[in-house]
């Protein structure tokens, strides 16, 4: 017979069936289930990927209802039923859900579903796209030849951009998906390389290379980024890239998926814009009321001491009305240096004295206070008898600190109840206000009440500053400030517990320290002055009328001053006329060379002249420890300044000058 010649009716066709076309090409894909459903919802086709996922061979599952692969109570509910329905009325259905495989385990799955018309328009079954989501990883079992070399063509899905690549990375085929997502026909793409898609800026930066690269090497490239459409638009795009090989380990191309994913891209941004506008606003409004209620307190001590003032200025005042008005201008002004140290404890930049000292013999030495500040009502406990290191921090600052979780406690207890103070060692700060744990060596004091508890929406603000419950007599909101600030400027930090009900517990942790303890001076307290001798004071002020105050201060309780407006002319003061000085004081914050390196100099060149520094607030001395010299904080009184300068010149041991 005739080779060129054939029987009549074995006609060779001339390309493929459609059907089997599809088949070969659903049978490349092994990480997603991709199989058509007739009308009904029975299964037409089954993929290779679909048997791995379900674990049905196509014998098994063809002619089989979809439903078989819900779980038991989705298909009480109808939701396979629901699926085909919104996916024929909407055009396509997506979500995700538990599903079953042959074995009755369940697995996490993103599924998809997309109606399949005929050129009538007509209802003739449903794409079916599943994927398992509970998998971090495409599975890496080589995929064979004869499977990748069909092209990943699936015309019933078009949110997913299918398509392959050769080993250079020129397009071999394309699908709908690609066409409606990129905007490119397969007339257009094909043969063109897969980095067109990219943004110039990816292109530059060598990006499209550096993807194949690691997909040959990994097995698999997952990434989101920008990409380009055909009319220069950008949109976000989720990408997968599969590297392909043959039967013997050959490298044959890349199969690459595709997704639009620009819309939720969108929606992250959104929500974290207004997660940043919600921030800036609540910071504004920190800052408002820290504003109002500075504003509020210190006009209200201005008019305390400014009607005083104007009181003892008329005539006709007699002797025991000038000492209330002098009285009251002085437990003001006490009052108003109170507010400014805890807003500088708030902010984290008071200049505090850390020392080691042992917190049992500290809170001891306060238990009197406490129980006079409690009253009887309270019963105070005290459980400190647990092997105890030395807290590294200010003590002075412990005690305003200890003081302030009380007066909270008490506040909480007005009919009565217990106090329990403990303290113990521990070596981990636990994970507080949605920040991580924290290793290290601190000493917890817990301050625990009985009392009424605080509201979980007001515990989140109780650190804030004039924030507060209590009647506007009661209390500034600066208390629980003060031991925020004073907790994170040690290097510690401030917990809360607390039930309605059933009461509160703050615990503060403070750094252990490294040697033992010292005998800090209790706070409120001072050094009972020696026998006052006249000083020549050097006086380094830049202000005007500070520099002249201070002067006439220092000279009304008998002591010679000469005042220098800078560091720079103190200096050169000092150079010429050293033996004339006992002691130089001086402000902190000045233009040019500050009051601290200023003192520096001075030991290093006259390494017997003691030196007092003083200031109202110094960021400088807040974080600057690299120095010892004694600092008197502003405002100060005259006692204050006297046993400030006794001291200073009892630890110089050089003889006095005439």
């Amino acid at each position: 017979m005739d080779p060129s010649s054939k029987p009549d009716g074995d006609e060779s066709p001339v390309s493929l069936p459609s059907e089997h076309r599809f088949q070969l090409l659903v049978n490349a894909i092994k990480d997603y289930a991709i199989y058509l459903l007739d009308a009904q919802g029975r299964v037409s086709s089954w993929n290779t990927g679909a048997e791995r996922l379900k674990g049905y061979t196509a014998e098994e599952i063809v002619g089989q209802h979809f439903s078989r692969f819900y779980t038991p109570e989705d298909i009480a509910t109808g939701l396979p039923v629901r699926a085909l329905k919104f996916a024929r009325e909407q055009g396509k259905f997506e979500a995700e859900g538990w599903r079953v495989r042959k074995d009755g385990t369940r697995f996490w799955t993103n599924v998809h579903i997309e109606p399949v018309l005929s050129e009538a328009g007509e209802l003739i079954g449903y794409a079916k796209i599943t994927r398992d989501m509970s998998q971090v990883r495409f599975s890496e079992q080589a995929l064979y030849a004869s499977e990748q070399r069909f092209r990943l063509l699936v015309e019933g899905v078009r949110d997913y951009a299918i398509y392959m690549l050769d080993p250079a990375g020129r397009v071999t085929n394309w699908n709908a998906g690609a066409q409606l997502i990129k905007g490119y026909t397969a007339h257009e793409i094909m043969g063109q390389h897969f980095s067109r898609f990219y943004t110039p800026e990816d292109q530059r930066d060598g990006v499209p290379a550096h993807a194949l690269q690691t997909a040959l090497a990994e097995k698999r490239y997952e990434a989101e980024a920008w990409r380009v459409r055909k009319n220069g638009t950008r949109f976000w795009a989720n990408v997968v890239i599969d590297a392909l090989f043959d039967e013997a380990g050959r490298h044959i191309g890349f199969a690459k998926i595709t997704r639009d994913i620009t819309e939720r891209k969108k929606a992250q941004d959104e929500m974290e814009r207004a997660r940043e506008a919600l921030g800036h606003a609540q910071k504004l409004e920190a800052v408002g009321r820290l504003t109002g209620g500075v504003a509020h307190d210190f006009n209200n001590f201005l008019t305390i001491i400014r009607s005083s003032v104007e009181l003892l200025r008329r005539s006709g005042a007699d002797e025991e009305r000038r000492e209330r008005y002098i009285r009251a201008i002085a437990e003001t002004a006490d009052r108003a240096a109170l507010l400014t140290k805890q807003l500088l404890a708030f902010a984290r930049q008071q200049p505090l004295r850390p020392e080691a000292f042992g917190i049992a013999q500290r809170v001891r030495s306060m238990s009197q206070v406490i129980e006079t500040m409690l009253g009887s009502s309270v019963k105070v406990s005290l459980f400190l008898d647990a092997p105890l290191d030395a807290a590294q921090a200010d003590p002075n600052q412990f005690d305003t600190a200890l003081l302030n979780m009380v007066i909270n406690a008490k506040d909480a207890m007005p009919d009565g109840g217990t106090l329990t103070v403990s303290a113990r060692n521990v070596d981990e700060v636990p994970a507080v206000r949605r920040h991580a744990a924290v290793k290290g060596a601190f000493v917890a004091i817990s301050v625990e009440d009985s009392g009424s508890g605080i509201e979980p929406l007001t515990l989140g603000r109780i650190f804030e500053p004039f924030f507060t419950t209590k009647p506007a007599t009661k209390g500034t909101g600066l208390g629980l400030s003060q031991v925020y600030g004073f907790a994170k400027q040690s290097g510690g930090e401030i917990d809360v517990r607390s039930r309605v009900g059933e009461g509160t517990c703050f615990t503060l942790y403070l750094p252990r320290a490294a040697g033992e303890a010292g005998t800090a001076t209790q706070s409120g307290t001072t050094d009972a002055p020696q026998e006052t001798r006249p000083l020549s004071i050097l006086l380094v002020e830049d202000n005007e009328e500070v520099g002249q105050f201070a002067t006439g201060l220092l000279a009304a309780v008998g002591h010679s001053v000469v005042r220098a407006a800078s560091a720079k002319e103190a200096l050169k003061f000092l150079e010429t006329d050293r033996p004339k000085v006992d002691l130089v004081f001086s402000d902190v914050v000045m233009p040019g060379m500050d009051g601290v390196d200023m003192a520096k100099e001075i030991r290093r060149r006259w390494p017997g002249l003691p030196v007092v520094l003083t200031s109202g607030y110094s960021h400088v001395l807040a974080v600057d420890g690299d120095h010892d010299f004694a600092l008197l904080q502003k405002p100060y009184s005259i006692q204050e300044l006297e046993a400030f300068l006794d001291r200073a010149m009892a630890d110089c041991d050089r003889p006095a000058t005439g």
